[in-house]
């Protein structure tokens, strides 16, 4: 529910779930208050937290892309790079550390003002400039922003605490953990579809049968007839199944 922050799942090799903010997973980690955990790459970088990565899950808001930490200024700023920006500039961030890191590698001094939300609407009665997460660019084209720079492309990942991923034990349960998260992740969007076909009409529905890999075929008990089945995608599936039919599948 909203206001439970404890989860149980029904596995073995879980003995309890809290559901915290993703900016406090790191550190928490680091920290060994937990083996695991499930985070942004942003906020591992903003804590720079010491932790195991065991991969990204590729997934977020809108979309299965990334999400960028960019630098934005308004559309009518006269920098056109990073190092154009001039000493004092206000920047408001969520990311202070990051951004002070990112300032310092071009030799920009400027005033970064930490953000607790709606970081894009403080520009520019407030600050000067913004850095902040983006995955469509929507939100900053609604504000009239543009991005002036990249500081880091960010996936989900699942994270270890790495003393925990030494013990061999724990380090294989998190194993088996991340091979049936990245399933669940691959499984999106997709549909199992199943078929006979006549043998005689085989080769025209494997012709348009699409497959992650490739459609399994088996024989029926009676008769000249095959069993398929393949994974495809969901999207277009409304226009195979039909196409599939007028090959010679059936059921």
């Amino acid at each position: 529910s909203d206001r439970d922050y404890r989860a149980q799942i029904d596995d073995p090799r879980i003995d309890r779930v809290r559901v915290l903010r993703p900016q406090e997973i790191p550190t928490y980690l680091e920290q060994g208050l937990f083996d695991l955990g499930i985070t942004g790459r942003d906020w591992i970088t903003e804590t720079d937290a010491d932790v195991v990565s065991l991969g990204e899950l590729k997934y977020s808001k809108a979309t299965s892309n990334p999400v960028r930490v960019i630098m934005a200024v308004p559309d009518d700023a006269p920098w056109q790079q990073v190092s154009d920006l001039p000493e004092g500039v206000r920047i408001s961030t969520e990311f202070p550390e990051m951004t002070r890191r990112f300032l310092d590698r071009h030799g920009v001094k400027a005033t970064v003002v930490p953000s607790y939300g709606a970081t894009e609407a403080k520009v520019p009665d407030i600050v000067d400039a913004i850095v902040d997460l983006t995955e469509t660019g929507s939100s900053l084209r609604k504000n009239g922003l543009r991005i002036l720079d990249t500081l880091l492309t960010s996936y989900t990942e699942l994270v270890a605490n790495r003393e925990a991923y030494e013990n061999p034990e724990k380090r294989a349960a998190m194993e088996d953990i991340a091979l049936l998260l990245q399933g669940a992740i691959r499984a999106r969007g997709n549909v199992l579809l199943k078929l006979n076909v006549a043998t005689e009409n085989l080769q025209a529905v494997l012709d348009i049968m699409p497959a992650m890999s490739s459609p399994t075929v088996t024989s029926l008990a009676g008769g000249e007839w095959r069993a398929v089945e393949s994974v495809v995608a969901k999207r277009g599936v409304n226009t195979l199944i039909p196409a599939l039919k007028s090959a010679g599948a059936r059921d």
